[in-house]
């Protein structure tokens, strides 16, 4: 049980350091994986050779093709399979919440969850377990996601103001995880080979279980519905609880159009940018897993600019409510995007390929944007969430991202 007082992680509990570094390789094993999924297809498993020996995968093709209407390509099919599997990561954490919050407790919960994305990692380079693979890691991810989020909300008592600035962190080392992913993970499978790469990612998994199971003492106690003894003794909602949870519930659309675009960075925007972006650097050319990197590395960066800006900010002038904060970020990550649709425009007219110029513009943009809606909005859903239901509220928060 962590002190409330706790301050020997940069001012912070020491359990949100476990944590963090938790969420660090977890997120390194996750992107590490996911900046190769669509490439590995493309280019691989789902050409002659490979496709047929995938188990089960005649079906699942059928169910996609009356899915999308009709016969898929090969790139279609890949995009198809992404989307799907990266849609459905975002779904499965409110039955990881359930699971948490009623049943095992979110440290269990997590333990599994972790388990079960390190086995999907290191069958996911195998043709014949290709779909086993995916259906590990979508349960894996639905234990995990949630339920670790919703601890660092729990590491604060009500009206801590830490907690904002915690969520900030947790982003900071999630992106550290990213940034590192593509260049050790990424490069491993797009230069040596496939299994290498995915192979990083389920070690990667493991080391981030590791360092959990040995902060277990600086964690927050779960939930009080899995503390009860007795089934009776279950908490219940009080009416202002069950007005907050329907508040939340409606703000989710409104987080999914803010969302959504950004979730194309590692499907639709690797395969373009592979194609018709110009990735030469001093000769050589850029793996294109590594814009998943530069896309991190200027995330972070503003991540601890915005959290400077707005501690400026309060010294002189009230800090907007997080719902203003999310709107001024919606509105600066859609300009990112017109200016990678006019750097893509100018391209085509000229019939060269797209100067990497825009892409960094549309990177730094996009990031501004995220600083502004990823954490401050986690921080609101895990302020505002019911105690005996925290981790399942974070869940349906993820909903978000299922678009």
């Amino acid at each position: 049980m962590p002190h409330p007082d706790d301050r020997s992680f940069f001012g912070h509990p020491r359990g949100l350091g476990y944590i963090a570094f938790t969420e660090a390789w977890e997120r390194f094993s996750y992107y590490g994986m996911q900046s190769l999924l669509i490439l590995y297809m493309v280019h691989q498993l789902l050409h002659p050779g490979h496709i047929e020996h995938i188990a089960g995968f005649a079906s699942f093709r059928h169910f996609l093709e009356t899915l999308y209407g009709g016969p898929l390509a090969t790139q279609p099919l890949a995009s198809a399979i992404f989307g799907l599997y990266t849609g459905l990561v975002y779904l499965t954490p409110i039955g990881g919440g359930l699971l948490a919050d009623r049943l095992l407790g979110r440290t269990r919960t997590i333990t599994i969850g972790a388990l079960l994305m390190a086995a999907g990692q290191f069958l996911i380079a195998f043709d014949v377990t290709f779909l086993i693979a995916l259906t590990c890691l979508l349960i894996g991810v639905g234990c995990f996601k949630g339920n670790l989020a919703s601890q660092v909300g729990a590491l604060y008592a009500t009206g801590d103001n830490r907690r904002a600035d915690a969520f900030q962190i947790y982003y900071i080392f999630i992106n550290a995880g990213v940034i590192i992913s593509p260049l050790i993970a990424g490069t491993l499978g797009e230069i040596y080979g496939w299994h290498y790469g995915f192979g990083a990612a389920g070690i990667g998994m493991l080391i981030g279980l590791a360092i959990y199971l040995s902060g277990r003492k600086w964690l927050p106690p779960d939930s009080p519905a899995v503390e009860s003894k007795e089934k009776a003794a279950k908490p219940r909602l009080t009416h202002r609880e069950k007005m907050a949870i329907i508040a939340l519930l409606l703000l989710l659309p409104v987080l999914t159009i803010a969302i959504i675009g950004n979730q194309q960075i590692f499907n639709a925007y690797l395969v373009w940018a592979e194609r018709n972006v110009n990735l030469i650097f001093f000769g050589r050319k850029m793996p294109t897993t590594w814009l998943v990197t530069l896309d991190s590395i200027v995330s972070v960066s503003f991540l601890a600019l915005t959290v400077v800006f707005w501690r400026l900010w309060a010294k002189k002038f009230s800090e907007p409510p997080e719902i203003t904060k999310i709107g001024i970020g919606s509105l600066v990550a859609v300009t990112g995007f017109i200016s990678l649709a006019t750097g893509a425009a100018i391209a085509t007219s000229s019939g060269t390929k797209v100067s990497i110029g825009w892409l960094i513009t549309f990177h730094v943009l996009n990031s501004i944007g995220f600083a502004n809606i990823f954490p401050v909005s986690l921080a609101l859903y895990a302020r505002v969430a019911p105690a005996a239901l925290s981790a399942t509220i974070i869940g349906i928060y993820y909903l978000a991202f299922f678009a």
